[in-house]
């Protein structure tokens, strides 16, 4: 985090630096120092691209490997599971039961166990533990 800070710290002092430059460069005229700002101004380009790419980098999970033993672990059914792919897409309820061809309350039954099994109080928690437990 310091590292960022200072990275970040130093590209603004160096903007500032070049709006300097290029203020006495219209002042006195002179294209050198115009051509060297632009220069300048492409290698920090870069830089942030690269920084960019690191942090892209950092943010990508190891593995992305169903463990289903874990599935097995938390008791989770094979329909359980469907519902939570299901709810994991950003389907309601209906929609779930539609798609699978059963009633509402029976998708809400299972999405009531899958709260339970996975210790969430809302949809949006289950599938972030369910993505924790590396099991979607």
């Amino acid at each position: 985090m310091k590292k960022t800070i200072l990275i970040f710290a130093a590209l603004i002092l160096a903007l500032v630096l070049l709006f300097q430059l290029s203020t006495y460069a219209i002042i006195s005229g002179n294209l050198e120092i115009e051509i060297t700002i632009a220069i300048i101004a492409i290698v920090f380009f870069f830089i942030g691209i690269m920084l960019h790419k690191k942090s892209l980098l950092k943010q990508e999970r190891p593995s992305s490997e169903i463990d289903s033993k874990k599935i097995t672990d938390l008791e989770i059914s094979n329909r359980e599971y469907e519902v939570l792919q299901q709810i994991a897409i950003g389907l309601s309820n209906k929609e779930i039961a539609e798609k699978l061809f059963v009633s509402e309350s029976t998708i809400k039954t299972h999405v009531s166990n899958l709260l339970i099994k996975l210790n969430a109080k809302r949809r949006t928690q289950a599938v972030q533990r369910a993505k924790d437990f590396q099991i979607l």
